[in-house]
């Protein structure tokens, strides 16, 4: 009886142990919705270099148009944040932060904390910066240009005066 009653208890913990290896391999692969490339500038401020993030399922009921707002939402933060902290690129300057996104047709609009302006590379860190942004944002389906507003407002450049920002910003522009 002793017998039967411990193989049961090991049988039952097998199942167990089945089921939730399982369970949380195939969750696992369910729970993410993909990957997308990010950019980032190398040092030398001309190469391109990408960086796949993983994204959660988007909520079951959104429309396309909320879920790409909230792709290029969370593009844009990651962008911003830049690539591990192993990877050597232009960066963003501390404390840039992203404050909203929006998407009008085929061009997202990204309004950049005031942080931004305080690039310590001048015209060379923002332009790597900003193509880092663009290239993200352009890869993802839809997108075809970036608007970038600071503080909510359209600037015509940033300190160091080379990127004009009072229009949409697109991979030609590099």
């Amino acid at each position: 009886m002793k017998n039967t009653r411990t193989v049961g208890l090991i049988v039952l913990l097998v199942v167990v142990a089945f089921g939730a290896w399982w369970y949380l391999n195939h969750r696992s692969a369910g729970q993410t919705g993909g990957q997308i490339t990010m950019y980032y500038t190398k040092m030398d401020g001309k190469t391109e270099a990408g960086w796949p993030v993983s994204m959660l399922v988007q909520p079951s009921g959104e429309t396309a148009a909320q879920q790409l707002h909230d792709t290029v939402q969370y593009a844009a933060v990651q962008a911003v944040a830049g690539p591990p902290p192993n990877i050597e690129a232009v960066r963003f300057p501390a404390g840039t932060r992203v404050n909203s996104v929006s998407v009008a047709g085929s061009t997202a609009t990204v309004d950049l904390s005031r942080d931004v302006e305080n690039q310590p590379g001048g015209t060379f860190g923002e332009n790597a910066e900003f193509k880092s942004l663009v290239y993200t944002l352009t890869a993802l389906p839809g997108i075809d240009a970036v608007q970038v507003t600071v503080a909510g407002h359209t600037l015509a450049t940033l300190p160091g005066g080379n990127l004009e920002l009072d229009q949409p910003l697109r991979r030609s522009d590099w």
